[in-house]
């Protein structure tokens, strides 16, 4: 199932990018091989991580990524980084498609694409001073050669992430989970980068401390021109800080909006399971909703169902959902949907 992204319109079903993209995915496809044996390996399936997704970004644009946990959106900020090889499909940053590079021709274009890890405890270096940290990614792409301009380059990211300057000198275990994380911000923003991928990247945190973390990105987006991919399951994180929302279910893209138009009018069923499944504030208005619980289990990634792969949960399905996959097509100005029921 696909949503393809065109700049121009074409005979394919598509979301149109209103702005030139600063990256543009097209078909991209991660199926991860399943093995067999111990000496001689023989692949047996393979589950379909990411099968056949399209979107792009506009420069100065979030856009949010969301899904249930195993739905493929990590997998599709890992290609993005070229941490992972992609099975098929195009990466185009700058009109450059990134699955062309070799290693090498990657050194530049990491300094211009950076990303923001789920977990602040894990992603820093235990053993490096936070000072160390921030100096790394500049000495190593060579970007301000005196030792001097870069410990002062160091200290300005610092407080332009909210940390005291003499945080430079302490190790992550005598920091809180927000401090990391503003460290990892401080890590992503040493490069200059145009992109960066935020995954899961509040999700670790306390709720106040999230609304914080959520403020900065934002002031450092504003600052800085930067462009994001916000991942994330938080639904109510995702509509606070994206300008538009895809929507993501066992690998494919079922819907993409500007952020109100989405949460406002759902038009996709897994799109309103997820809307739904969301609390309401208000205990007396909790107590009293209607709630719409999706029937079954979600199918294995291995084994995806024929035609659209959310038929065998879905309320509006028919016989023709079982054969056919469903092509995006736009049903209102900017508000993409691949469901043919809607």
């Amino acid at each position: 199932m696909t949503l393809a992204t065109e700049v121009q319109p074409s005979s394919e079903a598509g979301i149109q990018a209103v702005e030139p993209s600063l990256l543009e995915i097209r078909d991209l496809k991660m199926h991860f091989p399943v093995t067999e044996g111990t000496v001689h390996q023989k692949v047996v399936a393979h589950v379909k991580a990411v099968d056949g997704v399209s979107f792009s970004i506009a420069r100065g644009e979030t856009l949010g990524l969301v899904g249930e946990s195993g739905c493929g959106k990590t997998t599709v900020g890992r290609c993005i980084l070229q941490l992972e090889r992609s099975t098929s499909g195009e990466i185009l940053f700058k009109g450059q498609d990134l699955t062309k590079f070799d290693q090498k021709a990657l050194v530049p274009v990491r300094e211009k694409i950076q990303v923001i890890f789920q977990d602040p405890y894990s992603s820093l270096n235990p053993r490096m001073k936070i000072g160390s940290m921030l100096d790394e990614p500049m000495r190593v792409h060579g970007i301000i050669k005196d030792p001097k301009q870069r410990r002062a380059r160091v200290n300005e990211l610092l407080a332009v992430c909210g940390l005291d300057p003499k945080f430079s000198d302490r190790y992550p275990h005598e920091m809180s989970g927000g401090q990391r994380q503003r460290v990892g911000i401080a890590r992503a923003l040493a490069l200059n980068p145009e992109f960066i991928i935020c995954d899961e990247a509040v999700s670790a945190l306390d709720v106040s401390i999230q609304a914080q973390v959520i403020n900065l990105l934002e002031d450092l987006r504003r600052q800085f021109n930067l462009t994001y991919l916000f991942i994330a399951h938080d639904l109510s994180v995702v509509r606070h800080i994206s300008d538009r929302v895809a929507v993501m279910y066992l690998g494919n893209l079922v819907e993409l909006a500007g952020g109100d138009a989405l949460f406002d009018r759902p038009m996709h069923p897994y799109t309103r399971a997820l809307l739904d499944a969301v609390p309401i504030p208000d205990p007396e208005v909790e107590s009293h909703r209607a709630h719409k619980v999706l029937q079954g289990e979600v199918p294995s990634p291995m084994n995806p169902p024929n035609g659209c792969v959310f038929h065998p949960r879905c309320p509006l399905a028919v016989d023709s959902c079982r054969v056919s996959v469903p092509q995006g097509r736009e049903i209102s100005p900017g508000h993409w949907v691949a469901c043919s029921q809607v």
